[in-house]
C-alpha cells in the first residue's frame, strides 16, 4: 500500500515522503496512529498544494532575509562603556545588549542568531554576525566608545 507520511517515522520514512509499505503495517500502525495517510489522488493533490505553498513561503522568507541583511549592514550600534587605565573596558558588550539595541531600532531578532566572534572588550569598531536565514548572514558594526 502506498502511503504519504505525515510525520517522520524512524527507519520507515520522512514527513511528506510517499512510500510503499505492507498493508497491515499501514492500516494497523501508520494510519491508526496518524503517522501516514493513504496515497489517494485527493491526498496526493493536497500534498502537491502544500509543497507549492511551502516553496512559496521559503522564497518569500529568503527575499525578506536579503532585505533585512541590507538594512542591518547599513547601521552601526554604538555602546558607551566604562573604561579603566589605558582605555581598558570593564567587562564586555553581550549578545543580550546587542539584541536590546536592535529591538529599540525595530529589528526583532532572536539572540541565539547573534554571534560575537571575540569578546567586545576593547574600544573601537567590531563586527557581529547575525544569521537571518539558512546561509544568509548580516554583518553588523558595533562601535564601543568611552563613557
Amino acid at each position: 500500500m502506498k502511503v504519504i507520511f505525515l510525520k517522520d517515522v524512524k527507519g520507515q520514512g520522512k514527513k511528506d515522503e510517499i512510500k510503499e509499505v505492507k498493508d497491515g503495517y499501514a492500516q494497523n500502525f501508520l494510519i491508526k496512529n496518524h503517522y501516514a495517510v493513504v496515497a489517494s489522488a485527493t491526498n496526493l493533490a493536497k500534498l502537491k498544494e502544500k509543497t507549492k505553498e511551502e516553496e512559496a513561503k521559503r522564497e518569500e522568507d529568503l527575499k525578506d532575509a536579503v532585505k533585512l541583511r541590507e538594512a542591518l549592514e547599513k547601521i552601526t550600534l554604538t555602546f558607551q562603556v566604562k573604561t579603566g587605565e589605558k582605555d581598558k573596558v570593564f567587562g564586555s558588550v553581550s549578545v543580550k545588549q546587542i539584541k536590546n539595541e536592535l529591538d529599540k531600532l525595530g529589528y526583532k531578532i532572536d539572540k541565539s542568531k547573534i554571534t560575537i566572534p571575540l569578546s567586545l572588550s576593547s574600544l573601537g569598531f567590531h563586527t557581529v554576525t547575525i544569521e537571518l536565514y539558512k546561509n544568509i548572514y548580516a554583518k553588523v558594526k558595533v562601535h564601543l566608545i568611552k563613557q
